[in-house]
């Protein structure tokens, strides 16, 4: 079974800023994603505590970590909203709120 994967502008912006490898790394977990979708699990995604429905899709490339928000539309289509590199062990909160905040934006638009 195939899944759908769809980037919004932030994340596709955050995608094209991202060194070469990590930016390999990150289209393999999408590729993921897309290949077993609701299955994948952790080390590759966690839901995000506090949020009925974000979840994040977390990439390594050596030192390097970066996190991409999703979450599902129906039970066939992913949605990205948006990403960042992680500095701190903690999951940045202004990042998750801009992830909220973009996921809103797109299902209020529905």
């Amino acid at each position: 079974m195939s899944y759908s994967v769809v980037l919004l502008k932030k994340a596709e912006e955050f995608l094209d800023a991202l060194e070469p490898k990590l930016a390999a790394k990150a289209f393999r977990e999408i590729e993921l994603l897309k290949e077993i979708g609701p299955m994948l699990s952790f080390p590759h995604t966690r839901k995000i505590e506090g949020t009925e429905k974000l979840y994040e899709l977390r990439v390594k490339q050596g030192t390097n970590i970066c996190r991409l928000f999703y979450f599902s539309k129906g039970k066939m289509i992913f949605i990205i909203t948006s990403g960042y590199i992680k500095k701190t062990n903690k999951t940045d909160k202004d990042e998750i709120k801009r992830a909220v905040r973009l996921m809103n934006e797109y299902l209020g638009g529905e």
